[in-house]
């Protein structure tokens, strides 16, 4: 949904374009660790997860799921693909297929970078602090951040719903060529920021819509100072917490917990490992998160129903403005300031295609989904790794693309 070129190799334009945003694309080939053809798995991991594979005989329903994600990692060439699919609250199917490393079977429960899916919890966590009082979406915002350009035109809101007119660092040919040659390197907000404050605004805040890194990173600072608490701890209080999502966290260095799903990509033209690139830039520090594909599935329901939202801030959620928003100008051309419909547009934090309510990241070899259609209470979780044949673009939509074609035809998740 939100792509966006740029004059770098095409690997690194994919990276670019898929790094906490919006693309679409099954052959059998045989689940790993799949015991028997009536099950999707045996038993749980000897550590006592609760993510594990659906141990239970599969009914017509999960055998399709299961059918359709087996032939999507052959066709896609993928390294593996854990996925999680719920209907009204109840289990369809829990699997992984494929190897996390050579030898290394994948499991439900690894975890793995998730990138925007933060965003959509800032969003929600934003929209409580309106619900009771503390703010107003059109507040602007320089009391809280008094060095950024215009901050005396900007609001929350326009952070929140990518509409300030700021630049994408992603984007920026000069950040990508120093993130492709030091993929290991630490970025401070302030490094990052320097990008989109070196470029004139694509246009008078408020009144144009084209997608920036910049601004969710903008808009965790000024939650900092709004509550007085960093922003792990207040996404953990707001968000993660109340939602159960104990896998769900941050991590302040390229570590992530175990179990891992290990990550491969060939962006920098040498199909190589990328588990532990450092992550730093994708977001502000302590929004730089990890999770595993139960959690994801139900973070996917959770955020998508508003169930942590009254009605009125979850109509926000799906539609703060932005529906008619984006159009090319003198200054801005199509492929940045791309139009914003009701069908498909960006929430507060979260990307609405056709009803469903969703987050994709994908960036540094990991490619993932939470998609929830409200309409049919269906939500449905991948995370995808790769392998040196897998085309470019996040392959867990395409996946997730698949899955939702034959559980809810009506509602298409036409995301590219």
């Amino acid at each position: 949904m939100t792509r966006t070129p740029s004059p770098t190799r095409p690997r690194t334009r994919a990276r670019a374009r898929a790094a906490l945003l919006c693309a679409a694309l099954l052959a059998v080939t045989v689940q790993t660790s799949a015991a028997a053809p009536a099950f999707a798995g045996g038993p749980g991991r000897p550590d006592g997860s609760d993510c594990v594979r659906t141990a239970r005989p599969l009914d017509g329903e999960a055998r399709e799921v299961l059918s359709i994600t087996r032939k999507a990692k052959a066709e896609l060439h993928l390294k593996s693909v854990e996925l999680k699919v719920t209907s009204g609250g109840r289990e369809v199917l829990t699997d992984a297929l494929g190897e996390s490393m050579t030898g290394v079977p994948a499991q439900p429960d690894m975890h793995f970078r998730a990138g925007s899916v933060a965003f959509s919890y800032v969003g929600t966590a934003l929209l409580q602090l309106v619900q009771e009082g503390k703010v107003r979406l059109d507040d602007t915002v320089e009391r809280w951040l008094p060095t950024l350009p215009k901050a005396n035109q900007i609001t929350l809101r326009m952070l929140a719903t990518n509409t300030t007119g700021l630049h994408d660092y992603v984007t920026d040919p000069a950040f990508l060529a120093e993130l492709e040659a030091h993929p290991f390197r630490q970025w401070t907000p302030n490094q990052l920021l320097a990008y989109p404050y070196s470029h004139p605004f694509w246009y008078k805040p408020g009144t144009n819509w084209s997608y920036s890194h910049a601004n969710y990173v903008l808009l965790i600072q000024a939650l900092e100072k709004i509550t007085g608490t960093r922003i792990d701890k207040f996404l953990r209080e707001r968000v993660t917490g109340p939602l159960g999502l104990d896998n769900t966290r941050n991590n302040f260095t390229p570590d992530i917990p175990r179990p891992v799903l290990h990550a491969f990509t060939s962006e920098r033209g040498l199909y190589e490992e990328s588990t532990f690139w450092n992550p730093s830039w994708t977001t502000a520090p302590g929004a730089v998160i990890t999770t595993h594909v139960c959690d994801l599935a139900r973070s996917a329901a959770a955020i998508g129903s508003g169930e942590l939202l009254s009605h009125r801030s979850y109509r926000t959620l799906l539609n703060p403005g932005t529906v008619g928003l984006g159009h090319a100008t003198a200054t801005c051309p199509a492929t940045i300031c791309l139009e914003q419909t009701e069908a498909r547009h960006f929430g507060l934090g979260v990307i609405v295609i056709n009803g469903w309510v969703l987050q994709n990241p994908s960036f540094s070899g990991y490619a993932a989904i939470q998609a929830y259609l409200p309409s049919d209470r269906l939500a449905i979780a991948v995370n995808a790794t790769k392998t040196k044949d897998t085309p470019d673009g996040n392959m867990a939509e395409v996946v997730a693309q698949r899955i939702a074609a034959a559980l809810a035809p009506q509602a298409p998740l036409a995301i590219g």
